[in-house]
Parts: structure tokens; C-alpha cells; sequence
């Protein structure tokens, strides 16, 4: 499992060189683009080959649509390989066309592809956006395995924002198409993605029955589930309490990796993941640290910066399952590094691919607008960490300044418990409480500070201008005025508070300095009890 929702990954290629067939009819490259369009586990650098070679072929037979119908082929294979700027200049090219043809298959198809980009980029309203209007461009030509991918893409991105009613709906409009064409493979995949979506809605159950309808199909078609639909298998396992089962199959995933050989990248370092957090549960704490000794040796050796990130993390879990809890927070320390270095190198590669996005005459009257959108939160409307990491060295190079770290506590218990819909809405709640105490009526005279959200359920409080004996008011009237905000309508009984760590700047100070120092004082505060403000003084 990579934590998206996804039919696999596609190895790397490099772009070969085009030699065009004019010997060959339209209709004869058509038939070969669409048995080569929407397929699954295939071989990535085959098709991305064979696109660019088709797209130079209906070139030189001067078939526009043609063209670009393998030109998005093309896109597919890149973006699957990490060429993200790419794909996404040739879907926006693609869908400009076909936008100025009326050519509705295309129109579908590009859609769906930038629906994908946008997802990449972490843009959930524009892929779904991109989404609705694939699904309104489908026409009734359209082959049952498009019209079934587009629809699984509505479900997809549906899922990932967090609307699972509304996703499960389109999760079986896609396996319908499925089953009325007879289409296994489309089959197997939308019901991976719709175990997967409920896994993240934390609805274990919902998830574990589908991977049996799942496990059920492949079995009727005489194949076996894959090692990735294991692998998701056992986490759903690990959300279930079933940490031994959790533990039985991630074994057995490592075991076939070493029989059958690599099979991709980061496969091993996955398995060998989910196997160590099933054996913490089970409290094998010794097998756990020798799962994850091999998992970190695989992440250095394979460069797998994304999985090293949550094995840092799940590192720092098992210190505190010791109960080495200084360890624990060394590691946690590390991990938090590691999470903003690997964001900073995606935040590079999104802006390249937005820039593919919308190099286009209309992007560009409307570039002003896609840079303040870029460093906003698109939920709560808070600047994001792009935006503090822009901003914030100056700050601090303008005098004394008090930097507050704010984590709510127990926020996955509100997500697990009342759903993802009202947390998003108890961060946005949050979100104009930050705002209150950015600007308190006791510091209208002096510089604006400002509030941010740097991810999930962290955020930032920048004061300007004062030091902490001054800040603490400010912070202590904050945590109370969340703590006694009315959330009952929301959350019932469940009550949400804060905890923060602030730390005063001094004239050394950098931001990784200050924000450190915050963030101890932010652990203080969760270890000594959580709700609670800890400051330096």
C-alpha cells in the first residue's frame, strides 16, 4: 500500500526516439491506442515507448485527434513515472484543443488525466472539479473501460476529500459498468480503490468486506490478489485490531518479494513497513526494530524518501512503545524534518507541474491569482508553509518575535468518531480562532502577525513584536476561547482543545531555531497533559 488511491506503478524510460508508419491506416492506430489506453499492471515502459511512436504516426498522417488521443496516452505513462510537469503540459495542451474542437471523447479523457495531476499536486477541488466535468463529457461511444475509469475517478477523488457517502455511490456506478461488460480487471481495481477509500474513512469493517468481494472475484477469474491489494489488506487488518492476521499476511508478502524477485522500487520497503507496525501492536518489539532496520536500509539504498518519512515515524512509535521516550522524541524530531524536506522537494516539482498546467493565455492573465492560491490552505484559507517559509525569516529579522505552535489534541478521535466532514469543519472553526489571536485588540498598535496551517492538524501563530511574557495572555485567552467554544453542534460530546508551544526569538535566531525550540515546548505540552500553553520565557 503507498497510501493513494491508485492502479499501480509504472517503471522509468527514457523517451525514445519516433519513427512514424504512414503505411498504416487511422483506424489501425486507433484500435492500438485504446488496447493500449486504461490498462492495468502493464508494462510502463513499453506503452510510453510505443505512445510517443504512435503519436509521431498519426502525425504524419495528419490526424489532429488522433495525435493527441496518444499524446494523453503518453501523459499517463510520464505522470506514473514521476514526470508530473509533463503529463501535465500535455493534458492542458490536449484539453485546450479539445475544448476549441468540441471533441467530447478527448474532452473526457484529458479530464480525467488532469483530474489525476491535480490530485498529485494536492489540489482535491480542482481534481474534483476536473472529475465532474470527465464524468459530463462522456459520451454514449465511449468503450466500457473509459467510461468505468472515469467514473472510478470521480469515486477516487470523492474519497480522498473526504465525501465517502458520496464516493461509495460512484464506486458502484463503476463496478456496475464493470460487471455489465464482463470487465475483470476494471472490477478488481475499483473494488481495491473502494477498500482502500473506506481504510481511510476509517471504516474498517466497510473496507474489510470489500477486500472478501475483492479476494472473491479474483478467485472466480483463477488469479491471486496482488501483492499491493495484500499489503492494503493487511493494514485494513491493522485498523481492525487483527494485528496478528495484519502480521501474517505482510510476512508473506516479504517472503514472495524474496522468492519472486523485485518487482518495483519501493515494493519490499512497503511491506516490510506495514509488517513492523503490525508487530508493534503485538507488542514483538524486537521483531518490530529488525523489520524497520530493514526497511531504513532499503530507504537509503533505493533513495525511497517518501516511505523513510513514515518509517521515521513509526520509529518514533515504537521508542515510545519501549518506553524510551527521549529516543522517542529525538526520532520524532527527525521525522518532522524529514516531512518538511521531502514537502519542500514536492512543493518544487508541483510548482514545475503547475506551471505545464497553466502555460496557457488564460493562466497567464490569471498567473497573479494561481500564486496566491499556491500558498494558501484551500480548506481553511490560512496561509500554508510555503507562504511562512517565504515569510517568516523576515519577521524574525524585524525584532523580537514569539512563534506558537498549535496542535489540536486527539483530532483523530473526532475524524474516527463524528468523520473526516466535521473535522475539515472543526479546522475551519479553528481556523477563524487563529485568526481572532493573530490580531488581538491589546497589540493594534504594533506589526500584524499572522496565523498558518502547516498540515493536518498543525498550525502556526506568529506575534510580532513582543516577547513572551506579553504573548502569553494573547496565547492562554486562545487555547480558552477554543476550549470553551461551543462544538457540541459538531462534535457532541467530545470535547476539542489545544495544546501549544511557544518560544520567544532571539537576535540569532533562524526559523528552524525558533520553530525547534516551539516545537519541544509544543511536546512539553502534550506530555504534561495536553490543553495546555507551554512558553519560553
Amino acid at each position: 500500500m503507498n497510501g493513494s488511491l491508485s492502479t499501480g506503478s509504472i517503471p522509468s524510460a527514457a523517451r525514445p526516439a519516433t519513427v512514424p508508419r504512414p503505411d498504416r491506416s487511422p483506424a489501425a492506430v486507433a484500435a492500438e491506442i485504446q488496447s493500449l489506453e486504461f490498462r492495468f499492471g502493464i508494462d510502463g515502459a513499453h506503452v510510453l515507448a510505443r505512445a510517443a511512436e504512435l503519436a509521431a504516426e498519426a502525425r504524419g498522417l495528419g490526424e489532429h485527434a488522433l495525435t493527441r488521443w496518444a499524446r494523453l496516452l503518453e501523459a499517463n505513462m510520464l505522470r506514473r513515472n514521476g514526470d508530473l510537469a509533463a503529463a501535465a503540459g500535455i493534458c492542458s495542451e490536449v484539453n485546450a484543443w479539445a475544448q476549441q474542437h468540441r471533441h467530447r471523447p478527448l474532452l473526457a479523457r484529458s479530464h480525467q488525466q488532469l483530474s489525476i495531476v491535480h490530485d498529485n499536486l494536492g489540489d482535491i477541488a480542482a481534481g474534483l472539479e476536473h472529475a465532474v466535468r470527465a464524468v459530463e463529457a462522456l459520451d454514449d461511444d465511449a468503450s466500457p473501460r473509459a467510461r468505468g475509469v472515469i467514473l472510478l475517478r470521480l469515486a477516487d477523488v470523492l474519497a480522498q476529500g473526504g465525501s465517502i457517502e458520496a464516493a461509495r455511490t460512484r464506486y458502484g456506478h463503476a463496478e456496475q459498468v464493470a460487471v455489465t461488460a464482463e470487465d475483470v480487471d476494471l472490477h478488481l481495481v475499483v473494488l481495491n480503490n473502494l477498500a482502500y477509500a473506506e481504510h481511510l474513512s476509517g471504516d474498517h469493517e466497510r473496507a474489510w468486506a470489500a477486500v472478501q468481494r475483492l479476494r472473491a472475484v479474483t478467485e472466480a477469474a483463477g488469479g491471486q490478489l496482488s501483492a499491493d491489494a495484500l499489503d492494503t489488506m493487511a493494514m485494513i487488518q491493522v485498523g481492525r485490531g487483527r494485528y496478528a492476521e495484519a502480521a501474517e499476511i505482510a510476512r508473506g508478502n516479504v517472503e514472495a518479494y524474496r522468492i519472486a524477485g523485485p518487482d518495483d522500487a519501493d515494493g519490499l520497503a512497503e511491506y516490510l513497513l506495514t509488517l513492523a507496525i503490525a508487530q508493534r501492536h503485538l507488542g514483538e518489539t524486537a521483531a518490530a526494530q529488525a523489520s524497520l532496520d530493514r526497511c531504513t536500509a532499503l530507504c537509503h539504498e533505493r533513495e525511497l524518501a517518501g516511505v523513510e518519512v513514515r518509517v521515521l515515524q513509526e520509529q518514533a512509535e515504537l521508542h515510545a512503545a519501549c518506553g524510551d521516550t527521549g529516543r522517542a522524541f529525538t526520532v520524532h524530531k527527525r521525522f518532522h524534518q524529514a516531512e518538511r524536506e521531502l514537502h519542500s522537494q514536492q512543493r518544487d516539482a508541483q510548482a514545475r507541474a503547475r506551471h505545464a498546467v497553466f502555460e496557457t493565455a488564460e493562466a497567464r492573465r490569471e498567473a497573479e491569482r494561481f500564486r496566491e492560491q499556491a500558498r494558501r490552505d484551500p480548506l481553511t484559507g490560512l496561509p500554508n508553509r510555503r507562504y511562512v517559509d517565504e515569510t517568516l525569516p523576515g519577521v524574525l529579522a524585524g525584532g523580537p518575535v514569539v512563534v506558537a505552535l498549535v496542535d489540536l489534541d486527539h483530532f483523530k478521535r473526532v475524524n474516527d468518531v463524528c468523520s473526516h466532514e466535521i473535522g475539515d469543519r472543526v479546522l475551519v472553526a479553528l481556523a477563524d480562532l487563529l485568526l481572532a489571536a493573530a490580531r488581538p485588540a491589546r497589540f493594534a498598535a504594533r506589526p500584524a502577525g499572522f496565523a498558518a496551517r502547516l498540515g493536518g492538524e498543525e498550525f502556526l501563530l506568529v506575534l510580532p513584536g513582543c516577547g513572551a511574557g506579553e504573548a502569553a495572555p494573547v496565547l492562554e485567552e486562545f487555547r480558552r476561547a477554543v476550549q470553551d467554544h461551543p462544538w457540541q453542534p459538531l462534535t457532541g460530546d467530545l470535547p476539542v482543545t489545544v495544546s501549544v508551544g511557544a518560544a520567544e526569538s532571539g537576535p540569532r535566531d533562524t526559523q528552524r531555531t525558533v520553530l525547534g525550540a516551539a516545537d519541544k515546548l509544543l511536546y512539553q505540552a502534550k506530555h504534561e497533559g495536553r490543553n495546555r500553553c507551554v512558553i519560553s520565557r
